[in-house]
């Protein structure tokens, strides 16, 4: 699917030009980030709460305790997820109050969620949140025991509805402000990761495997 289509909840009224539904920009977003903020509405009360994500495919994968009552509760046919990644890559200083905004590319996804409880597609949810996190990890760490495993609730959410928005644009200013005399200008904002620090108990012979040296993530279009 190139694009997704466009529902009532999706459809752009707000800046609409800078919205798409094109499947490659979307999963660019995804998958640069890793952390989301997952949430429903359901009998006037709202939840979200933040936590790490994987793109699977067409498939969004969210984990976390069995008993966690957040995430049990995606698992209602009355509560459809809502999912919302965003990068801020700047912040975008204007001459007047009105007009200072961010640059930002963002993906909100909605859908209903549903549990992975085969052993083999769970094990495969697993690897693939470790994998986003740190590519190449997974076949260094120990894999879960049985009890770890039980513990542990997988969901997925489809990328079937929803939208990315994106602002990369300089300062828009009114033209009568234009000679106004204030600086504007964009603040570029970047995330960086630093040095990876060993754990003090880590053995003397443990070296730094060549994929956190350094720890890099993949850019997606800005």
């Amino acid at each position: 699917m190139s694009e997704l289509a466009v529902t009532p909840r999706t459809r752009l009224k707000r800046r609409p030009q800078r919205g798409s539904f094109d499947r490659a920009a979307i999963d660019a977003i995804l998958d640069e980030g890793f952390l989301c903020h997952v949430g429903f509405v359901h009998g006037g009360k709202a939840c979200v709460v933040p936590t790490v994500y994987a793109r699977a495919g067409d498939w969004l994968v969210l984990h976390g305790a069995q008993a966690n009552r957040m995430l049990r509760a995606l698992l209602e046919p009355q509560n459809d997820a809502c999912v919302s990644v965003t990068h801020v890559d700047a912040l975008v200083l204007a001459r007047s109050a009105f007009h200072h905004s961010v640059n930002y590319r963002s993906v909100i996804l909605y859908g209903q969620a549903e549990e992975i409880s085969d052993a083999a597609e769970k094990h495969e949810a697993l690897r693939v949140l470790i994998e986003h996190v740190a590519q190449g990890r997974w076949k260094d760490v120990r894999q879960p025991s049985l009890e770890e495993f039980q513990k542990t609730l997988a969901l997925r959410v489809p990328i079937t509805e929803g939208s990315a928005k994106v602002r990369c644009d300089g300062v828009i200013d009114d033209a009568e402000d234009l000679a106004l005399g204030c600086w504007a200008g964009l603040v570029p904002i970047e995330t960086r990761f630093g040095a990876p620090v060993r754990d003090p108990q880590l053995r003397d012979d443990v070296e730094l495997p060549a994929y956190l040296a350094p720890y890099t993530r993949k850019r997606g279009a800005r």
